[in-house]
């Protein structure tokens, strides 16, 4: 039946040149989860694990002798983070933190001469990979995305470090497969297998990641198939990392949310807030990088020009908030992925200050955050837009449960609650990932009691960004991709009957082309799917449609079988 299907989709190609753009050379879709496939998805886990290690490490020590010995600056962290203790003693240079952005940006700029795909943070890379690409992403892609996330993240850029993992994740799952010899479906599983272990290893939310890996590669629905062995590369990838570095939760929080009822409307109202608020970056995340691209000057030196700004911004915040913090150099969460800002929104901080000035401050970083996370990615820095969403979402979670808290004198709410729920409604929405972000900050709050506010909020969310996203790679669903074309084809024909898309009958019955007899025929109720295999031994030509009395009542040829399809796939009528 492939084989017929293929000769029709030829032989409409040489005729109506319509449906071969839809469904010509396509791989079998019909991928069988065994034993083998876990098998490599666990080879896959333990790879992302190790590199994912490796890389964590890396950019930490880096961040500490860049930022905090050279520069003097004091990262912000979440209580996670804290892998390599704070430099003691060391002096504030600003005209240092002013350069470093930029000498990273520049370090990354050169790499992407040997691999352009590792520009930005890796999404829509990894998207386009999986649907147009046959699931192949090079090996150099591995060392070089690495290399040029270290230059941009070490150095100060405004992004996280799950992007890239992502993009290091996938190119792992989808080498593993090609030394394995795989087919190109199973390439695509081990692809998302990759991404799930690559989250995974540097978020440690291996439920979260795995979902998240299946979810992101579509608007509405997610890739059921690869589910079983991303799940399984996920938590091998997380037990690899907490096997070296301990089991620990990204961001402390309080040990239980109460659900009350009667804050649901402030979720709603939290939730149409952070909805603008992830509209505004997508857009200005898009305008830096429409006009970085229309600057006339060396790829590499765009994102040098990202980090050059982002330092002179980020300084400028700095010390201006000096006299808030008390201390000189202390980061704000502005640079990097934002963890330690999004913390100080859950749990507060030692120098936050309290009442409306807390708020402000808040609500403040939350916007700095979205300016300074879309110079480095729009500029083509490597670094993510998963940590800077949720570090946004937080914040502006954080500044509105502390003004609700303010205004309705309600001992009741937490503002962690709020910005816990920000975090995932941000990323979820703009995304269009709403149960992998529903997910995520349950695995982050070690508990399900904010299960209700997340779901409202994430189901308002994703509604209202429906038509705006982070990722213009996505398809709407596995219709729309081309991986699943040929699957659709095929259902739409076998759906369809002779009795609607048939001609009137000609003059005379057509003649079959080597006997000079009566041409071969099909039934009225026929299903188009079996027809067409006909037409295709027929090289194409007519067939007769007889009716359950054996009368002639029509004629069929390749190009009713395109008209059909065309018209049935665009929900229009079809008409002899």
């Amino acid at each position: 039946m492939r084989r017929a299907l293929a000769r029709l989709s030829e032989l409409l190609g040489q005729k109506g040149r319509a449906l071969p753009s839809l469904v010509g050379g396509l791989a079998p879709l019909d991928l069988r989860i065994l034993g083998r496939t876990l098998v490599q998805a666990a080879l896959v886990g333990v790879a992302c694990g190790l590199v994912g290690t490796a890389f964590f490490a890396g950019l930490k020590y880096l961040q500490h002798l860049t930022l905090e010995r050279a520069a003097g600056y004091v990262p912000l962290r979440a209580a996670g983070e804290a892998f390599v203790p704070e430099a003691a003693h060391t002096v504030f240079h600003p005209w240092l933190l002013v350069l470093l952005p930029a000498l990273g940006g520049l370090g990354c700029g050169l790499l992407m001469r040997f691999a352009p795909e590792i520009r930005g943070g890796g999404g829509n890379t990894m998207i386009r990979a999986f649907h147009e690409g046959a699931g192949v992403v090079r090996a150099r892609v591995i060392p070089l995305k690495a290399l040029a996330s270290l230059f941009t993240l070490g150095t100060g850029g405004a992004g996280g470090r799950e992007g890239p993992t992502m993009l290091i994740g996938a190119a792992i799952g989808s080498n593993v497969a090609r030394m394995l010899g795989l087919s190109a479906r199973e390439q695509r599983i081990l692809l998302v297998a990759g991404v799930a272990g690559g989250i995974s290893a540097v978020f440690r939310t291996p439920l979260g990641a795995a979902l998240l890996a299946v979810e992101i590669l579509y608007r509405d629905g997610f890739e059921s198939d690869a589910l079983i062995p991303a799940v399984l590369a996920s938590v091998v990838s997380y037990s690899v990392v907490i096997m070296i570095f301990g089991e620990s939760i990204l961001l402390s929080h309080a040990p239980r949310f109460p659900f009350v009822p009667a804050h649901l409307p402030l979720y709603v109202l939290l939730a149409l807030l952070v909805a603008v608020l992830a509209l505004g970056f997508s857009r200005t995340l898009r305008a830096v990088r429409t006009f970085s691209l229309r600057l006339r000057m060396p790829d590499a030196l765009r994102p040098a020009l990202g980090g050059l700004v982002l330092g002179v911004f980020a300084t400028l915040i700095v010390t201006a908030l000096a006299s808030v913090t008390g201390r000189v150099g202390q980061g704000l969460g502005v640079l990097g992925g934002g963890y330690g800002a999004a913390q100080m929104a859950v749990t507060g901080s030692a120098f936050l200050p309290s009442g409306w000035q807390g708020v402000q401050v808040l609500a403040l970083l939350c916007l700095a955050k979205l300016l300074a996370a879309s110079l480095t990615i729009g500029s083509g820095g490597s670094a993510g837009d998963f940590a800077p969403s949720l570090a946004m979402g937080a914040l502006l979670g954080g500044a509105f449960g502390r003004a609700a808290q303010l205004l309705l004198g309600d001992p009741r709410i937490d503002p962690g609650s709020f910005a816990l729920v920000g975090m995932g409604t941000f990323y979820g929405g703009i995304a269009h990932v709403p149960l992998s972000a529903l997910v995520l900050v349950c695995e982050l709050a070690g508990n399900y009691d904010l299960l209700v506010p997340l779901m409202l909020s994430l189901g308002i969310a994703f509604v209202g960004l429906r038509r705006h996203g982070l990722y213009d790679a996505q398809v709407a669903t596995q219709r729309h991709s081309p991986v699943y074309r040929d699957s659709v084809l095929k259902d739409v024909l076998r759906g369809m009957r002779v009795s609607e898309v048939m001609r009137p009958p000609e003059s005379g019955p057509p003649q079959a082309a080597d006997s000079g007899g009566p041409a071969p025929t099909v039934q009225l109720d026929q299903d188009l799917l079996s027809a067409s295999d006909l037409l295709v031994d027929r090289g194409g030509r007519a067939v007769v449609v007889l009716d359950q009395n054996g009368q002639v009542v029509g004629c069929l040829d390749e190009t009713d079988v395109a008209r059909a399809y065309l018209q049935k796939a665009t929900r229009g009528p079809v008409t002899g």
